[in-house]
């Protein structure tokens, strides 16, 4: 079997590409929108058909990809009927088979992370991914979303750790850089669900975490409720030919540093940011156009049109605020650095001006 583990670093979401190397079908479980382009080019470079994107349960931390990989590629969405969801082609439910090719993915339903949790099976029950209820040595919060810590209790020692021991166990997060463990190694090492830990201990455990909210739930969940659809226009458009750039689900055409480096002269560098800040400790990119935002929409003229520009500030804000500025005056090659100039600083990218580091 064709099997990849994708990584999104923002909100350290793994993703993973499974196909049937006879046919070339495909499945991709928790797709990432920033990440569709990548998907998207990975499923084309190995010969592949995606049939199904896959969601493991309704994620708070980031937008899902589904929806642009079915514009892309032509996919389907799947995911539980208990999340709620509108746009999907198909709602799963315990005991759902999803067939790629030659081989099947068995649906478990693992509520507690939130009410909609599912866990996938591989057919010869060799690998599982449990997305957010069973992570690596941890398992995933129960305190918002339907979450509820008894119920996850039983979704793991009943549908995870019923599993042969050697299976192994692909989670959708993980913060320390682990990427797969086993029903052996959670079953005995796991501090929060392995070894004697009974209901009770868990249950105190969970209601104490005291967790901060995601930082994304409030944008994530409700583009989530639509599959990742976009309530504005270009989304779906074809990628721009002129830099290797990233759609974000606010409706923004990235670029990041390492690329806006190789792209050289080729691009309008147009720094936002005050005089102050431009001369300052960060410095500003070479050959950069300083014109501070609120000057923007009066300086146009200072801006080539047949050149595609990129916008940059302190740490991608007012650069963004720029863009529309251009776009309403009629520019279309435009990108915003991701970050600013404090990730080009911190990746060691050249400055002039600005303090030594």
């Amino acid at each position: 079997m064709i099997f990849r583990q994708l990584f999104d670093p923002q909100s350290s979401t793994y993703t993973y590409l499974l196909a049937d190397p006879g046919t070339r079908e495909a499945v991709l479980l928790d797709p990432v929108f920033e990440q569709a382009r990548r998907d998207s080019a990975l499923v084309k470079e190995l010969g592949l058909r995606l049939l199904w994107t896959l969601e493991t349960h309704l994620h708070a931390d980031h937008v899902t990809g589904a929806w642009l990989m079915k514009q892309r590629l032509g996919s389907r969405i799947a995911l539980s009927r208990s999340c709620g969801a509108e746009g999907a082609d198909r709602q799963l439910v315990a005991d759902d088979v999803l067939d790629f090719g030659t081989r099947r993915l068995l649906v478990r339903a693992t509520p507690g992370h939130t009410g909609g949790c599912l866990t996938y099976v591989l057919d010869d029950c060799s690998m599982a991914f449990t997305g957010d209820c069973l992570l690596i040595r941890g398992t995933g919060r129960t305190d918002f979303q339907q979450g509820d810590p008894g119920a996850m209790f039983h979704s793991v020692r009943e549908q995870i750790f019923s599993l042969p021991d050697e299976c192994l166990l692909y989670p959708a997060h993980d913060y320390r850089g682990i990427t797969v463990t086993s029903v052996a190694e959670e079953k005995r090492f796991n501090p929060r669900l392995g070894g004697a830990i009974g209901l009770s201990d868990f249950t105190g455990y969970m209601a104490n975490l005291k967790l901060a909210h995601p930082k994304q739930i409030d944008v994530a969940v409700p583009a989530n409720l639509l599959c990742g659809r976009p309530q504005h226009d270009g989304a779906a458009a074809a990628d721009p030919g002129w830099a290797p750039l990233t759609y974000t689900f606010a409706g923004i055409w990235e670029i990041q540093p390492h690329a806006l480096e190789e792209s050289g002269a080729n691009v309008q560098i147009l720094d936002v940011r005050e005089q102050g800040e431009f001369s300052g400790p960060l410095g500003h990119i070479r050959g950069a156009i300083l014109i501070p935002l609120g000057e923007l929409a009066d300086s146009i003229d200072k801006l080539e049109r047949d050149r595609p520009i990129v916008a940059v500030c302190r740490a991608g804000g007012r650069s963004a605020q720029a863009l529309n500025i251009l776009t309403q005056a009629g520019f279309r090659e435009l990108a915003n650095l991701a970050g600013g100039m404090l990730r080009w600083r911190a990746e060691g990218h050249a400055v002039e001006g600005g303090e030594s580091t």
